[in-house]
């Protein structure tokens, strides 16, 4: 077994803080009564459950993609055996689960599982006297369907046999989860597996286990139906430089995830706390806050990101020394982008937040506590904060697919990530030109924006059903 280093990315140490954090938000949230009710609404809402699970498993990739690693290298003749040295390529679990897609290069472009390349070349083919004639034809790829040798009719027969076995796989797995489900269902409520079944499918009380399982049963066919062929073809083909374009599409998760969440994690602080110190102190302290986020404002966003994102990218072009693997340069740039959108992206929830707290602050019960001379961190902590937490949960979630798709579009004008860092920005970026050709490379388009899309619509729909759960006005 190989050896190897752990590395731990600054990208790596948000996303794991998150995690955490919503992890001790959760059960926090479990022993406040209002704060359980409400999520209680959010899991009987069928389309919430069902986002909500969809979501889950593309943050469980992202997850993955996060357990950084450098590979030992084999030693060398003369190399001290006690001093072992590490590759300079830095690798993550998910790329060792994918090792076949990231591998297996072609030489350029080919199709959704081609066995051939998409362009023709110029071949020497031996005829059957042994003579030597030149002409262009579709090479033989070097690994999509190599296992079939000549006998690349049998294409066909052979995906849809590997599709059948990967979906055999899938429909045990998926009735293992549901087993699981009815005998939870029915340890809590006293009853045999097969009345937990049917209680499941009812669905007249508790969390939405149906929409659940009926989501994972999608999701479980739709990635039986893509893992099945893609250890010998390339299911969403390749890219320029031969890339498999289902590896691009995994590791784009993960850019959109950090996007998503750590820009979160900067602007979180920053539109609750001017918000509220805006609405609660008004005064001077009013018009600095919006003055500040007034300016903020009448520039241009993506004028300001760019600029932002230009300096950053001076100061690292101009300050290697920092790094000691172009993973680190990269996520360094990722993190600043992040932080850039952050500290442009919190003027819209502080000021909703801030008109919310005029209103509160009138309230009987927050003048009753300052007439008993209770403080003003206090009233904040104990009566604004609680009344504001679900314009700020419903802001938030719906920030996130805003977020993923600003990444995509500031990648797309060439100001996102890193050019060495995959995203469904650069995939997009990077297939916009091939659509010129003829004929047309559309397959990497499709697959970033395909992916791309289930994650926002997902975002969105979630977002609906914590809107609807936490609004006062719906309850």
């Amino acid at each position: 077994m190989t050896a190897i280093q752990p590395i731990l990315l600054w990208s790596d140490l948000f996303i794991w803080l998150l995690v955490g954090a919503g992890i001790v938000a959760g059960w926090w949230s479990s022993r406040q009564p209002p704060l359980r009710a409400a999520w209680a609404r959010v899991a009987r809402n069928r389309v919430g459950m069902a986002s909500a699970t969809l979501l889950a498993v593309f943050v469980l990739i992202g997850l993955v993609d996060s357990l950084h690693y450098r590979p030992q290298l084999p030693p060398k003749p003369g190399d001290d055996p006690a001093k072992p040295v590490y590759a300079v390529e830095v690798l993550s679990a998910l790329d060792a689960l994918l090792m076949p897609l990231r591998t297996k290069v072609e030489k350029t472009y080919s199709e959704p599982l081609a066995t051939h390349a998409y362009a023709k070349e110029m071949m020497e083919i031996r005829e059957a006297d042994g003579s030597l004639r030149k002409s262009r034809e579709y090479p033989r790829l070097r690994h999509g369907g190599a296992h079939l040798a000549a006998d690349e009719g049998r294409a066909g027969q052979d995906i849809a046999l590997r599709c059948a076995q990967a979906l055999g796989v899938g429909a045990l797995v998926w009735v293992a989860c549901a087993l699981f489900c009815a005998w939870r269902v029915a340890r809590r409520r006293h009853l045999g597996v097969i009345e937990g079944w049917r209680e499941i499918w009812r669905h007249e009380q508790g969390p939405a286990w149906n929409a659940v399982l009926l989501a994972l049963a999608a999701i479980i066919a739709v990635a039986a139906l893509i893992a099945g062929p893609a250890g010998a073809y390339h299911v969403f083909g390749t890219d320029k430089v031969g890339q498999d374009v289902l590896y691009q599409v995994m590791k784009s998760i993960r850019t959109a995830l950090v996007i998503g969440l750590v820009t979160t994690l900067v602007t979180l602080p920053l539109a609750v706390v001017l918000g509220i110190v805006a609405g609660y102190f008004r005064g001077w302290v009013d018009d600095l806050i919006q003055y500040l986020y007034t300016t903020l404002n009448s520039i241009p966003g993506v004028l300001l990101i760019a600029a932002a994102v230009l300096m950053m990218q001076v100061l690292i072009d101009t300050h290697p020394q920092w790094f000691s693997t172009a993973a680190e340069r990269a996520d360094l740039r990722l993190l600043a982008l992040c932080f850039i959108l952050g500290l442009t992206s919190w003027t819209g929830l502080a000021r909703l937040l801030r008109g919310e707290v005029l209103k509160l602050r009138e309230l009987e019960y927050v003048q009753a506590a300052q007439a008993f001379g209770v403080s003003d961190l206090r009233i904040i902590a104990r009566h604004l904060l609680p009344n504001l937490m679900h314009i700020v949960i419903i802001a938030l979630v719906m920030d996130f697919s805003g977020l993923v798709l600003a990444e995509a579009v500031l990648s797309y004008v060439g100001i996102g990530v890193d050019p060495t860092m995959i995203s469904f920005g650069t995939m997009i970026n990077n297939a916009r030109m091939e659509l010129g050709r003829e004929p047309v490379v559309w397959w990497s388009l499709v697959a970033a924006f395909t992916f791309m899309f289930a994650m926002v619509l997902a975002a969105n729909l979630l977002a609906d059903a914590v809107r609807d759960a936490f609004d006062p006005r719906m309850a």
